[in-house]
């Protein structure tokens, strides 16, 4: 008799990028993965499956790692099967992978009757990131806003929340049909922008959000080579916190009511093919802190 779990964690958007600092902020955004988990003596070992279109790889080993540090934790057998499905598109800078995690290890803690401490949660994706190869710095940034919501300011080196704050905004995510895997970045030449990254971060402690994300933005935007094109159109429109999401190629802005139609517009006249998403900050916290 096997028994299954269930878990779900957002996506989001960046603020401060961690890659040059291991310093980071993000914020969750109404965009979710679902995870259900279950375990029993009939399986052989961990396997996992992702819902994809069908123009998507599915690579499985993140969300079946998460599952084998749970189980390990808590002194189990590895015996399972994870299945996960979302709406965050996939290497696009939208944290879908820290959410797989999330989600994979809220629902695999649920399915074995087991609670602990959303950040002890939130390292145990972190380190099946790191472990699997997924991340460089292990997100931790971004997993604490996919689970947390709000915006959260973190310590990715040492793993620690800095600070979480509720913001209510609207956000609109430019998502080129292009993708750009974390994994694949350069990092050194990311490193070279660090002393500026830390003037925006400073920004973001200062609840600063929107000069911190635009000032990311265009540091990221040099370095990783994407054309700055979009962020210019938001600041054109009014908004005053955009951002390359992530190593992109996505872009979110926040945004309020009024400037929502006029960003939309001015992205969609760039002609560039993709998608732009509606959303919102989603500041529910997921799981107990």
């Amino acid at each position: 008799m096997g028994t299954k779990g269930y878990g779900k964690a957002s996506g989001a958007g960046t603020i401060i990028n961690a890659i040059a600092t291991y310093k980071g902020s993000a914020f969750g955004i109404e965009l979710w993965t679902h995870a259900e988990v279950e375990l029993s003596d009939d399986f052989r070992g961990i396997a996992g499956e992702i819902e994809l279109n069908e123009d998507e790889i599915s690579d499985t080993s993140l969300i079946e790692r998460c599952v084998e540090l749970v189980l390990k934790r808590f002194g189990l057998p590895l015996r399972g099967y994870v299945k996960t499905q979302s709406d965050i598109p996939i290497g696009t800078g939208l944290k879908s992978s820290s959410a797989a995690a999330n989600a994979t290890v809220v629902a695999t803690l649920a399915a074995i009757g087991e609670e602990m401490n959303a950040v002890d949660a939130i390292r145990i994706g972190v380190q099946a990131a790191l472990d699997t190869g997924v991340s460089i710095t292990g997100a931790f940034d971004d997993a604490c806003a996919s689970l947390l919501g709000g915006v959260v300011i973190t310590d990715n080196k040492k793993r620690e929340l800095i600070k979480r704050v509720e913001k209510d905004s609207e956000v609109i995510i430019f998502v080129p049909q292009t993708k750009a895997f974390t994994a694949d970045t350069d990092v050194k030449r990311s490193r070279l922008i660090a002393p500026w990254v830390n003037i925006a971060y400073d920004l973001a402690l200062e609840e600063r959000f929107e000069e911190a994300m635009t000032l990311n933005g265009f540091l990221y935007c040099a370095v990783l080579g994407f054309e700055p094109v979009p962020m210019l159109k938001a600041l054109e429109c009014g908004v005053k916190g955009v951002s390359l999401s992530g190593t992109g190629p996505s872009f979110v802005a926040l945004v309020d009511e009024e400037k929502t139609a006029r960003l939309h517009e001015a992205w969609d006249e760039l002609g560039v093919e993709g998608a732009l998403l509606k959303s919102r900050i989603n500041n529910q916290s997921l799981y107990p802190i």
